[in-house]
Order: structure tokens, then C-alpha cells, then sequence
């Protein structure tokens, strides 16, 4: 039985004023599992990540999902597609209970981007119950009526990946999913990533190598912009070149 791959790059390359960020990159992302994306500083992971979220073009290479070319589409375009950017797509308002966040998140799937409908309580009363299901699935139940400003930054993230949710995306893309954490909310955050990936695809950037260890499937280390090498933690971790590219950039 082939691979079922539902997010693949051929010769994706991103260049700068002459500079290579990324450079022929081959990706191949299997449904449902959890992908990480690791590298030193400057290995053109973010440029990668912003390359397949459609925030940049890239400058040659194409990029499929689900069988589709969205090399050329927007950010919107690929996340009606069901592949989502969290932490960027998501809003989260800072003055608005969780609840809050949720359900304008729920109406926004059905509305596209009108606000027309904060105007009508009504029509978000009957979105509490898709909206508490979300709030209990991030575990946030206790902090429902709470502001958004309010939350630890452990637990912000969570609604963030809340209202990302209520997209009903197929495939969901964590830009760095643990930066600036204490060591309860990364925890807490691991353990969210692996509910959410029981019903859908994750790929994520991350430099939290313990966390990547925990979680992924299958991890893609990439070094000056190429793929340096891939496989499963145990795989690359021993690979003398992932240790010299880390260690070379000041990584232990």
C-alpha cells in the first residue's frame, strides 16, 4: 500500500535578492500524523512554513494538498481548503470571555469575514453548545467566562488553538506551538497537540526538541535552506550530520 500523502513539495525554493532561504525542497507530509519541522537558526524553517501557509510565493517549485497545485493560491484559499496556519489565521480578542472567542471563531467558518453578526446575541447563543465542546476539547471548561487577557500565556495559546478548530481544518500548521512557555503550559500544550491530531494532520515548526521527540511521526531537519535529512526522531537525531549542523550553530 502507497503512502497517503496530503501535503507534498517538489523543488520548493525561495529566494531573497540572490540568497537561497530555501532551497529544493522535496516534503511529503502522510495524513494523520504529526510532522515536525526542525533546524538550526537560520535553516529556513519559518520561510518553509511561510511558503506552504501561502504568506510568501515561492520563487520556483510547486505545492500540492489533497491531490490539488495551491502553489499559487492565498492564505484564505488554502484554509477554505481545510489547511490552516494557527496562531496566525486564529484572532483571538483580548476583551472577550473564551466562550466569546470561540463562537466568533464558529460564526466566522459559516459568515467568511463579515462581523455583521455582532449585532445579533442571538445568532450566537445557538453556537454554545458546538462552542463549549471546543472549550472542554482544549481543556478550558474552568475558564469559559474568563477574559482572554486573563489567561496564563500556556492557556491563550489553547484558545487559540480553539478558535483554530473551529475552522474544521483538515490539516493544521503550528508555528512554533511552545515559544515562550514554562514547563506546565508545554506540557499541557503536548498533550493538547496529540488529542487534536487523533482527528486530523499536524504539521508543525518547533524548537522544543523534546517536545519533538514526544510527539512527531516524522520529522524533516532542514540546514541552509535544503533538507539535511528525515525520518523518525530516534533516525535523525543520530544522523552525524543533524548533531554537527546543531552543534555548529550553537545548539546542544
Amino acid at each position: 500500500m502507497g503512502r497517503d500523502v496530503i501535503l507534498a513539495t517538489q523543488g520548493l525554493t525561495m529566494e531573497f535578492k540572490g540568497f537561497r532561504a530555501v532551497n529544493n525542497v522535496a516534503l511529503e507530509v502522510e495524513r494523520g500524523t504529526i510532522h515536525a519541522l526542525i533546524g538550526p537558526n537560520g535553516a529556513g524553517k519559518t520561510t518553509c512554513f511561510n511558503l506552504l501557509t501561502k504568506f510568501l510565493q515561492p520563487t520556483a517549485g510547486s505545492i500540492r494538498y489533497k491531490d490539488r497545485d495551491i502553489t499559487g493560491l492565498k492564505p484564505a484559499d488554502v484554509a477554505r481548503l481545510g489547511l490552516v496556519r494557527s496562531f496566525q489565521i486564529s484572532a483571538v480578542f483580548p476583551h472577550f470571555t473564551v466562550m466569546e472567542n470561540v463562537r466568533i471563531a464558529l460564526q466566522r467558518r459559516r459568515h467568511g469575514d463579515s462581523f455583521d453578526f455582532w449585532r445579533a446575541e442571538k445568532c450566537l447563543r445557538v453556537l454554545n453548545a458546538e462552542a463549549l465542546e471546543l472549550v472542554e476539547a482544549v481543556g478550558l471548561s474552568d475558564f469559559a467566562s474568563t477574559l482572554a487577557v486573563e489567561l496564563s500565556y500556556g492557556r491563550k495559546r489553547a484558545l487559540e488553538i480553539a478558535t483554530t478548530l473551529a475552522l474544521d481544518p483538515e490539516m493544521l500548521l503550528l508555528d512554533e506551538p511552545m515559544a515562550g512557555m514554562g514547563h506546565e503550559d508545554v506540557d499541557r500544550t503536548a498533550e493538547l497537540i496529540r488529542r487534536v491530531s487523533k482527528a486530523r494532520t499536524i504539521l508543525m515548526v518547533e524548537h522544543n526538541l523534546s517536545v519533538v521527540a514526544s510527539l512527531s511521526d516524522r520529522i524533516t531537519v532542514l540546514a541552509r535552506g535544503q533538507v539535511l535529512a528525515e525520518g523518525d526522531y530516534a533516525t535523525v537525531s543520530k544522523d552525524p550530520r543533524v548533531v554537527e549542523a546543531y552543534i555548529g550553530a550553537g545548539h546542544a
